[in-house]
């Protein structure tokens, strides 16, 4: 890291009142210029982070989230922003899907580690699934643990039939991570990435997909990009080697259909339920689709006046469920 990294560091830590990260970066800092032969500015530096430690830095402690700025301006009709409450504790993966996500969060916490060393922590994301498998959740999941802002791009306002603004606007889009660190979440990414060969104004098109993978070659912000799709076989093959990682997601299988549905129904009581026939019952449903097959069991015995819900409601919330995925 450059002793300019390292002041920008230090600036945004206390901004933002993170305390830990700012002690940490003047450790760096400190390394670095012993490394360069600064001993005594090191050694002073390693002082002032012991004292900092002994007695309080001053810097007050975040306890809520820096408040977010909205998106102002032409940004307002492109950018939609919140603070997600949703964590990956709150969403039930295969072990595999959820330990890759953990590691991009770990990546994001240390990324001035990292950088330090002249790497680069995974930070675009392409998810790739069925409708409800649980991609939009993880963005948001994502955006809680970091405990930054999600902004979700607004197709309908940065896609126009005027090409040449569409790479404008994503101009603006892409200047706004550099400005912002957060989640910036491409949903229905298709819209953008779709094969260049298969439009039908294909150098408008191309221009504008162009545009975007220019912009995220060179974008060396802090925060994270992901794009999300429920048709990965229409994307530009450009488009995969642009992406740190690929991460695919699948309706559920019966062992976690399973969890799904004792998650969702932990706070209720289920004595007697059967769950592995809920589950089978389930198989081919989306995530979302088992999870509001569940509300709407727990929905169905709270109106009736029961206490308990039975495989008999829950079969039949699956059952509705299938009916409505089918006829949609």
């Amino acid at each position: 890291m450059t002793t300019a990294r390292h002041i920008i560091s230090l600036l945004r830590s206390h901004i933002e009142g993170d305390e830990d990260r700012f002690l940490s970066t003047a450790m760096q800092l400190a390394a670095h210029e012993a490394r360069h032969g600064h001993g005594k500015l090191a050694q002073e530096l390693k002082n002032l982070v012991d004292e900092a430690k002994t007695r309080g830095s001053g810097i007050e402690r975040r306890r809520n989230p820096v408040p977010m700025v909205q998106p102002k301006g032409e940004l307002a009709a492109l950018l939609s922003a919140r603070y997600p409450t949703e964590r990956l504790a709150d969403m039930v993966l295969p072990q595999a899907l959820g330990e890759r996500l953990e590691r991009v969060l770990v990546e994001q916490r240390q990324q001035e580690r990292l950088r330090d060393h002249g790497l680069r922590p995974r930070r675009k994301l392409l998810l790739v699934g069925p409708p409800g498998s649980g991609k939009t959740m993880t963005a948001a999941a994502l955006a809680g643990e970091l405990k930054v802002p999600l902004f979700t791009v607004v197709l309908d306002g940065l896609i126009t039939k005027f090409m040449g603004e569409t790479a404008g606007k994503l101009r603006l889009v892409f200047d706004a991570m550099a400005g912002t660190r957060g989640v910036y979440f491409f949903d229905e990414f298709d819209a953008i990435g779709a094969r260049r060969s298969e439009r039908q104004d294909v150098g408008e098109i191309r221009r504008v997909l162009n545009s975007f993978l220019q912009f995220l070659e060179q974008d060396d912000s802090q925060g994270l990009v992901i794009a999300a799709t429920n048709h990965p076989k229409l994307l530009d093959t450009a488009l995969f080697r642009r992406f740190d990682d690929v991460i695919e997601y699948a309706n559920p299988d019966v062992p976690l259909i399973e969890r799904l549905l004792r998650a969702r129904l932990g706070g209720f009581d289920t004595r007697g339920l059967q769950w592995s026939a809920a589950a089978e019952a389930a198989l081919d449903l989306s995530q979302a689709e088992v999870v509001r097959a569940a509300e709407d069991a727990a929905k169905a015995t709270i109106l009736a006046g029961e206490k308990r819900v039975t495989s008999q409601v829950l079969l039949g919330a699956i059952e509705e469920r299938r009916r409505a995925s089918l006829s949609g």
